[in-house]
């Protein structure tokens, strides 16, 4: 390995598996190269099958995918798992491997270091480690960005600002319209006690509830709905909010509002929230980071948790002394 390793971060289709690697990349402070990876049905197989080969992906994919091969790859996602492995299998044994998430039992000892989220039950094996949350892309420097950005915007609207971050229903789980409604009325509530304001933004899961949520709004607030035109402000809100509330059925929104150094709460009812959603939620409140939502907040800062930072140390104490 020379002075300056050479990294690939592998991103599939999967927003989320594709925030979570570049989150960790970015973390470490060194150039790395991204690698996109597009499949094909074939990739539906499980990986026992698959190996450590190109079978599940595509043409384009598979010409990107040649030497001088990386010294590191960073990947998330059982799909990339057989990828990440191939590129070992060719380079001799020499690239390192990091993946995020569990890639399954085939081939597991291939990873040189397996991230497991703390929530999920997992009896952990030599070469992984548990991270609390998700890794994600939010860092000081971004959410200064945005905060010189956006508080112009929000010029007007009366502090406190009460950032609501808003999910939906997830596999098992429903965000009902009285789910939604209950929730827009506790928020407009306090913001209209404390004087303050709202920043609202939902999501693709939200659907038809966003405008149950909405409905119960009349306090001054700046919204902003999934799929509504213009510049997203979600960095915005969590950069210039006093006080974030986020609802339980996303790692990803949990994990990225623990890492705005504002108070967190977390609106995690158990008729909207998975076991494992709950789990992880309880993960972040164990270690500090915040507080269940249940009708009221406080102001206590909650503790900066960021899985990706976290997971950069260990990649670099994995590296160090091979450059």
């Amino acid at each position: 390995m020379t002075n300056k390793p050479k990294i690939w971060a592998l991103c599939d289709d999967r927003a989320g598996n594709v925030g979570q690697c570049l989150g960790v990349a970015e973390a470490l402070g060194m150039e790395f190269e991204r690698k996109d990876i597009a499949y094909t049905a074939c990739a539906k197989l499980p990986n026992f099958i698959l190996g450590a080969s190109l079978r599940g992906v595509d043409a384009k994919t598979k010409a990107s995918l040649k030497a001088p091969w990386p010294d590191l790859v960073i990947a998330a996602g059982r799909r990339t798992a057989s990828v990440a492995r191939y590129i070992k299998k060719e380079n001799k044994g020499q690239t390192k491997l990091v993946q995020i998430m569990h890639p399954g039992a085939s081939g597991a000892k291939d990873f040189d270091l397996i991230c497991v989220p703390a929530h999920d039950i997992h009896d952990l094996q030599e070469n992984e480690i548990t991270m609390l949350g998700a890794p994600h892309r939010v860092t000081d420097r971004k959410l200064a960005e945005a905060r010189d950005h956006w508080s112009p915007v929000f010029e007007n609207l009366p502090h406190p600002r009460l950032a609501l971050i808003v999910g939906g229903a997830t596999k098992n789980k429903v965000f009902d319209n009285d789910m939604a409604r209950t929730l827009g009325r506790d928020l407009n509530r306090l913001a209209k006690e404390q004087g303050g304001s709202l920043l609202v933004t939902t999501s693709r899961r939200t659907g038809q509830a966003a405008e149950a949520v909405l409905g119960e709004i009349d306090v001054p607030a700046h919204i902003f709905s999934w799929g509504q035109e213009g510049e997203n402000p979600y960095f915005g809100y969590l950069a210039c909010a006093d006080h974030i509330i986020v609802t339980g059925d996303s790692v990803s929104m949990c994990s990225e509002a623990c890492a705005s150094e504002k108070p967190v709460s977390f609106y995690a009812p158990s008729d909207m929230i998975s076991d494992k959603h709950q789990r992880m939620v309880k993960s972040l409140i164990d270690a500090g980071a915040g507080q269940l939502f249940e009708g009221k907040i406080t102001q206590q800062t909650g503790k900066k948790i960021n899985a990706a930072v976290a997971i950069s140390s260990h990649i670099t104490r994995l590296i160090k002394s091979t450059y």
